[in-house]
């Protein structure tokens, strides 16, 4: 069962930032797509998918936040940056350049989230 979470939970991860890339692109073309309702919604639903698959995960290798493994933490601090700074990119930023700002900030935090997961290391060197 472990593997099968785990597979859910790698598709679920690529098919985060494939979106996540997908809006940000329409964010900086202004693009009205943005306002579909399946934009808005699947996002959603997948990463309920991610976070769930996420807590199975965790609980199946007995792993908790803040003990003992320091990795799973930062994770989950990466995760908050990278809600904060999408939803800053996507809706909340007032100019251009602080959403465009925010959106690389974002990517960072993802390639950090990623770098964390296969390294099983909090430290990003």
């Amino acid at each position: 069962m472990y593997m099968a979470v785990k597979h859910i939970h790698l598709t679920t991860v690529a098919i985060t930032l494939a979106l996540f890339l997908l809006r940000g692109g329409w964010m900086i073309a202004g693009s009205t797509m943005l306002q579909r309702r399946w934009v808005r919604i699947l996002p959603h639903v997948n990463d309920t998918v991610l976070l769930i698959s996420a807590l199975w995960l965790a609980i199946s290798v007995y792993s908790y936040p803040m003990v003992p493994h320091a990795w799973i933490t930062a994770k989950i601090v990466g995760l908050l940056a990278y809600i904060a700074l999408g939803t800053i990119a996507l809706k909340r930023g007032r100019t251009f350049g602080v959403r465009l700002t925010a959106f690389a900030g974002a990517l960072v935090v993802f390639a950090y989230i990623v770098h964390t997961a296969l390294t099983r290391s909090p430290w990003p060197f």
